[in-house]
């Protein structure tokens, strides 16, 4: 019996730590969820109402300028000028640490961004918001470094969730939107237990799913065809996407460097760009046009331009909110257009080109191919992993986020660790002769 309880005790010691791991974990989860479910859904709500208000009373649209001052006076009295989303990918890569003042500079600004009409999305806000609550509840509970990077993915997972309502895409998007190429697999349980809750806490609140109707056709070799040309096509225009984004946000930095000015001449140009369009339709986030593309097949030809154009110049002037729905709302309306030249429905052609550049220029092919399955169902499952398959390869090494790592090369099984955006620029460790790396970026090694 004593030879049986000595081979017995280390296996439950070991079981021990398990219990006392999976404890602190589902508790530091559930209160991020919780945190994240109600701040988000506050937060859906409050652009929801923003976005009624702005259709109802048009003349909103010619207080964005002023809007830009306000929200550069919320980041200085908040200090929080330097901090993005890159931020929060870096705390999570280095341990550098949020502010909490970030959770009412991100929140009022997308608010007021969308008010007053400019082109940004939500999830911008959703990762800064989310990782911050993460981290802060980390930090309350007393964790240490590594664990406070996991707690700053599962408070992202969590905002994320509520957002749109995809549970399954948070998890699997903030455990690989950090480094390309691994998968946090440390962060599962905490990401998916915090987005379940966050998800749950918010259908609660009344915010609704983000879904869309659209009939997959029956699979075929040359309708599979007739879809990865259309995903080689959209490969291109996320890395487009991407380019004029940050083309964009450096030129106006560089001509405008006094960043009230930037921000009031940003916010004019946005006014003045309406007025020559004659439409609204991309001001705002522009669910209504994306549903429409996806649900309708309708969309104008050159619509995916201007909202790439509006997008550029709203956020390069120091609006925020995200690029992600603009992300959607470019593919959706160029695979709508185009679509339909390859033989492909136009409603699902949309739906394929949403999923496509938003992977492309994210980088996360796994989660985007939930994404369509929590977006569109699981009908054309194959059509979306065969687009965002290729998407991700032929779009390269771009990418929305610049502190984005990208560990390993899209060609070959061969460690490069460079940043997104900066792989073709030299960044990149030495290769010996056999294609590993011996040396990587920031002195690591690597066998």
């Amino acid at each position: 019996m004593r030879e049986v309880w000595k081979k017995l005790l280390p296996v439950l010691k070991i079981w021990g730590l398990y219990i006392k791991a999976l404890g602190k974990w589902l508790l530091v989860a559930a209160v991020t969820g919780l945190l994240s479910g109600l701040l988000g859904s506050a937060f859906h709500i409050c652009v929801d109402r923003a976005t009624q208000l702005r259709a109802e009373q048009p003349w909103l649209l010619l207080c964005l300028p002023a809007a830009g001052l306000l929200i550069v006076a919320i980041y200085h009295l908040t200090h929080t000028e330097r901090l993005s989303t890159n931020s929060i990918i870096e705390e999570v890569q280095s341990g550098r640490g949020l502010s909490l003042g970030l959770i009412p500079a991100i929140f009022l600004s997308t608010v007021l961004t969308h008010l007053c009409g400019g082109s940004a999305g939500r999830e911008g806000a959703a990762l800064q918001l989310g990782g911050t609550v993460g981290f802060e509840t980390g930090k309350l509970l007393r964790l240490d470094d590594r664990d406070l990077r996991t707690a700053t993915m599962a408070g992202m997972a969590a905002f994320f969730a509520a957002l749109f309502g995809t549970p399954l895409t948070a998890t699997v998007f903030a455990m690989s939107v950090i480094s390309v190429g691994l998968l946090y697999h440390a962060a599962l349980l905490p990401c998916l237990t915090a987005s379940l809750t966050a998800y749950w806490v918010s259908r609660m609140l009344g915010v609704e799913p983000t879904r869309f109707a659209v009939a997959a056709p029956e699979v075929s070799a040359g309708l599979m065809l007739r879809v990865a040309a259309l995903a080689a096509l959209c490969a291109f225009v996320s890395v487009l996407f991407c380019l004029t984004i940050h083309f964009f946000e450096a030129g106006a930095k560089k001509l405008l460097k006094n960043q009230w000015l930037r921000a009031a001449v940003g916010g004019a140009a946005v006014v003045a760009l309406t007025w020559l369009c004659g439409s609204r339709d991309y001001n705002g986030a522009g669910m209504g046009v994306i549903t429409a593309a996806i649900e309708q097949g309708r969309t104008a030809p050159w619509a995916f331009l201007l909202k790439l154009l509006f997008t550029a110049v709203t956020l390069s002037a120091g609006f925020k909110g995200g690029e992600v729905v603009p992300s959607f709302f470019v593919g959706a309306c160029f695979a709508c257009a185009v679509g339909p030249l390859l033989g492909i429905p136009a409603g699902f052609a949309a739906a394929l080109g949403l999923v496509s550049v938003f992977c492309g220029a994210v980088n996360c092919p796994l989660s985007s191919i939930f994404l369509s399955v929590e977006l569109f169902g699981s009908g054309g499952l194959l059509y979306f992993a065969v687009a965002c398959a290729l998407s991700f390869v032929l779009s390269g090494y771009v990418g929305l986020y610049s502190s984005q790592r990208i560990l390993y090369d899209k060609l070959k099984a061969r460690y490069i660790n460079v940043h997104a955006n900066a792989y073709h620029e030299g960044e990149a460790g030495q290769t010996s002769e056999n294609g590993s790396v011996t040396e990587a970026p920031g002195g690591q090694n690597v066998k």
